[in-house]
């Protein structure tokens, strides 16, 4: 790894020269009835439009390369017999400016199951495979849990990566086509001192984390808790919405469907993302739900993100960015979820609800 120092001045341009692509970066699109700034993944046209200093968006990137729906492919009959027509969805190069952390590492973990197994999924790896990152240091929100999931730092999984240090960034450059576009704009190579401010600006980060997850053994603990009273409790508060899946950068369970036209003569298949906290989630045909009780769908989304995924692939699926947590209508919280399991029972809030 590269390592250069990037004047701010100089961000202009390097955003310019990359504008020959479609940019989608954190923007401001408003404030929620609190007053606190929402932003959120955009294609952006103007450097200026850029909110490189933003806390979190309320929804990950994961738009761009698992659409919530998407479609697979078409069949028209003909008089030859029948067409099918397959298109990836990608028609040019995505540049995302400006990923924290927790969502690069959200992309290495759908890399796993999606992209590098012996049957990957061509939709997701067409648009993977098209994809500039340029990652940027964040500070810890009061939600996020990234620290305790290993997911506050990014090894790989990016082009370059941005590190506020004042009036410059300090730039680590993963690929050719990183070092390339800072072909274009002035860099140095950074100093004693500025190895210090880097080294500085990342402790302090450190110390703002204000939340910590116990995940010693937890999957262990899971399997011995499988059949603990607290799945139930949790179920009947949850509202069974999926808004969690839809907020989380690492969920990916879908489902797919047919349609076909009433004149029989053309069809289209397409994929659409779902939520395994959905009533008919686990529901088959004639009728029977494996999973009909909400606390057993709840409890199979943490089996799956804090067990079944660690089992296959040593790591959880969890990335601790805590959006499930900020957008939970039910105000269910991932870090007391798992400490109830750990100890067998929920605690009471401050409202007294236990």
């Amino acid at each position: 790894m590269i390592f250069k120092i990037l004047a701010k001045q100089e961000m202009p341009k390097l955003f310019q020269v990359m504008s020959a692509n479609r940019i989608i970066g954190p923007v401001e699109k408003g404030a929620d009835r609190n007053g606190k700034t929402i932003y959120a993944f955009e294609p952006v046209s103007q450097f200026e439009k850029l909110r490189l200093d933003y806390t979190t968006t309320s929804r990950p990137a994961k738009s761009y390369f698992l659409p919530s729906k998407e479609t697979l492919c078409t069949f028209k009959v003909t008089p030859q017999g029948w067409d099918k027509y397959v298109d990836f969805n990608i028609h040019e190069p995505h540049i995302f400016f400006g990923l924290h952390a927790c969502d690069i590492n959200a992309l290495n973990k759908l890399d796993k199951v999606l992209m590098n197994t012996k049957y990957p999924t061509p939709y997701y790896t067409a648009k993977r495979k098209n994809m500039f990152i340029v990652g940027i240091e964040c500070m810890p929100q009061p939600f996020c849990f990234c620290k305790s999931m290993g997911t506050d730092t990014a090894d790989n999984g990016f082009d370059m990566f941005l590190t506020d240090l004042g009036d410059k960034y300090m730039v680590e450059i993963e690929s050719a086509r990183a070092y390339n576009f800072l072909e274009n704009v002035e860099t140095s190579d950074p100093t004693e001192k500025e190895h210090e401010e880097y080294i500085a600006c990342i402790a302090e980060k450190n110390r703002n984390f204000c939340i910590d997850v116990d995940t010693t053994d937890l999957t262990k603990i899971l399997d011995m808790e499988f059949h603990s009273d607290v799945w139930k409790q949790w179920g009947d508060k949850c509202l069974s919405c999926g808004t969690c899946a839809s907020v989380c950068p690492s969920c990916y369970c879908y489902g797919v469907e047919e349609t076909v036209n009433l004149d029989l003569q053309s069809a289209v298949k397409t994929k659409q993302l779902y939520s395994c906290n959905l009533l008919d989630f686990a529901e088959v045909a004639g009728g029977h739900n494996f999973r009909p009780e909400s606390g057993t769908r709840l409890k199979y989304r943490y089996y799956h993100k804090h067990r079944g995924f660690v089992e296959e692939f040593e790591e959880s699926l969890c990335v601790g960015c805590g959006r499930c947590d900020e957008s939970c209508l039910a105000d269910i919280r991932v870090p007391e979820v798992i400490k109830s399991v750990r100890t067998g029972k929920r605690e009471k809030t401050e409202s007294g609800e236990s």
